[in-house]
């Protein structure tokens, strides 16, 4: 920092000699115009031969006339190089200029009102002034929609003429773009001359939080939305129903709800700062397992054996009440939800994991036969089941998933064709390998739990994962364990999702879960934006996102 300051007054001198020369020995019209210069030659920050012309005008003397007068300082400027973001982009066209950085005066413009919450957020963000729909000027940031065909989450950042243009097929790629340029001029550093052309590879690109188990609170929730959103995260799921607790309020069974809870005006806070983000909330009530806390204020739908015992957190699923109750709950929470996706469940009913489920449960056999034929199984009724609450969901246009373990090989009942595999573990009895889901045409969300489930207190066998065996090892293809399914699969897996799951739910604050999901959150992205091996090291990387904050 002392060597810049030497060196101010020794450029200024040097201007100084050169308008002392102009008034003794040229004829100049009265301007003095202003540039932005980048001088030849090395790093001393005057121009090459400049220093006897600066010692000079430091003396107070002219300097004596030169047999060959200096150059004139050059307007040229470097190729620019690549923006560094988290993710990185995709493609960047460089080009020779100055650049581009939020200045005194400058503005956020845009062509169509309905980018108004995007061109807001970036003025405040960068301390420009938002001038809603005008013709942009010099040091402007103007959004626009084009006819984009790469997509509608894909965007154009155009930095040229001391102006950032960026431009998509949709607000969301727009929205992506301006994450783009507030990472290039974090901290006072400057967007490079050139184009950017960007999109992601995968469309669904998730963070699933466990608030059933462990009570968030609503501001902290809204951190991480914020934390996503300039990663370009779209989807945030809300796991808020398991045997531990019941986290949102509701209307219909209010009795099933946990001490600690959101309320409903919190939730909406919630998915309304989400959707200015261009994230989906997707919410999840499990079934018909993980049901502990409807089974507490309802104990009369616990399922039991053939001694009486009660299996923990599992409903009965041959009865009726049981079906209604969860079916209340997702009518209710529709109206709350507003995004296009739900999570069904289906994981992990304890009545299938015994040795045989129609001795231990026969009234589960029986409602099985009654309802679906004489061959039919539990695993069959199983399955109606999900089929059942998967018909609930699409009945309010949405789209139904379910963790890959509730769906079953062979069967008289097939899951319904249009339910999307959340697939997390091949760990599970009869476990079905990713293949077998993708060859019959399944679209599948990738929630690998060797790589993208933190769980609190690393219980049986979980370990909390790192960013860099995610960055390194890790893409949407490696759907179990640490192999790849064939890429002739790839258009099958819609994306993936990193997921915080609290079953020991007092080993960390909610602030040392933000500190450890903060690296795995950004190599998790990077991969789904872009699977191919990354151009930066892995401590480059690293760099990087303690660079950007």
């Amino acid at each position: 920092m002392s060597g810049g300051r030497r060196r101010a007054p020794r450029r200024q001198a040097w201007w100084q000699g050169r308008a002392q020369i102009a008034a003794g020995g040229l004829a100049v019209a009265g301007v003095v115009a202003v540039a932005v210069i980048v001088w030849p030659g090395g790093d001393s920050g005057e121009p090459a031969g400049a220093g006897d012309a600066s010692k000079a005008a430091t003396a107070g003397v002219s300097p004596s006339p030169s047999p060959s007068p200096s150059p004139s300082p050059s307007r040229s400027y470097p190729l620019s190089r690549a923006p560094r973001t988290i993710p990185a982009v995709r493609e960047h066209t460089a080009a020779h200029g100055p650049g581009w950085r939020p200045a005194s005066g400058g503005r956020v413009v845009v062509d169509d009102s309905g980018l108004a919450d995007e061109g807001k957020l970036l003025a405040g963000e960068l301390e420009l002034t938002y001038a809603g729909q005008d013709d942009p000027k010099d040091g402007d940031v103007e959004l626009g929609l084009n006819d984009g065909t790469a997509g509608p989450e894909s965007y154009t950042l155009t930095v040229k003429n001391h102006r950032v243009t960026i431009k998509g097929p949709a607000e969301a790629g727009v929205f992506y773009g301006t994450r783009t340029l507030k990472q290039e001029v974090h901290g006072g550093g400057t967007a490079p001359e050139g184009v950017v052309n960007d999109r992601p590879a995968k469309p669904q690109r998730g963070f699933m939080l466990d608030i059933a188990r462990k009570h968030f609170t609503a501001g902290w929730i809204e951190d991480r939305v914020r934390e996503l959103g300039d990663l370009k995260f779209n989807q945030l799921g809300l796991h808020f129903s398991d045997d531990q607790g019941f986290r949102i309020e509701s209307d219909t069974h209010p009795e099933i709800v946990s001490k600690e809870h959101l309320s409903k005006t919190e939730v909406r806070r919630i998915i309304a700062l989400a959707a200015s983000r261009h994230i989906t909330v997707v919410p999840e009530i499990d079934s018909p397992g993980h049901l502990g806390a409807v089974i507490a204020a309802h104990p009369d739908l616990q399922l039991r054996n053939v001694s009486g015992t009660a299996t923990r957190g599992a409903v009965d699923i041959s009865k009726p009440a049981a079906a209604d109750i969860v079916d209340d709950l997702l009518n209710e929470y529709a109206d709350l939800f507003p995004g296009a996706y739900w999570h069904i469940g289906g994981d992990e009913y304890q009545a299938l994991t015994v040795s045989s489920p129609a001795a231990s449960f026969p009234q589960l056999a029986t409602a099985a036969r009654a309802k679906y034929g004489a061959g039919a199984s539990v695993a069959d009724l199983a399955t109606g089941w999900l089929n059942d609450r998967a018909a609930v969901v699409q009945g309010h246009d949405r789209t139904a998933r379910a963790w890959n373990d509730g769906f079953f090989r062979g069967g008289t009942v097939r899951a319904d064709g249009d339910l999307q595999v959340a697939y997390w573990t091949g760990k599970e009895i009869g476990a079905r390998p990713p293949a077998e889901y993708l060859s019959a045409g399944r679209k599948v969300i990738n929630y690998n739990d060797e790589f993208l489930y933190y769980v609190l207190g690393e219980p049986q066998t979980f370990v909390y994962p790192t960013g860099q065996r995610i960055y390194e090892q890790w893409t949407p293809l490696v759907l179990r364990g640490t192999a790849a399914v064939p890429a002739k699969y790839d258009p099958q897996i819609l994306g993936g999702s990193f997921a915080v799951w609290c079953d020991l739910a007092n080993s960390q604050t909610q602030d040392q879960i933000a500190a450890g999901i903060r690296m795995p959150l950004r190599a998790t992205v990077q991969k789904l934006w872009d699977p191919g091996r990354p151009e930066l090291s892995w401590t480059e990387f690293s760099a990087l996102a303690k660079r950007l904050g």
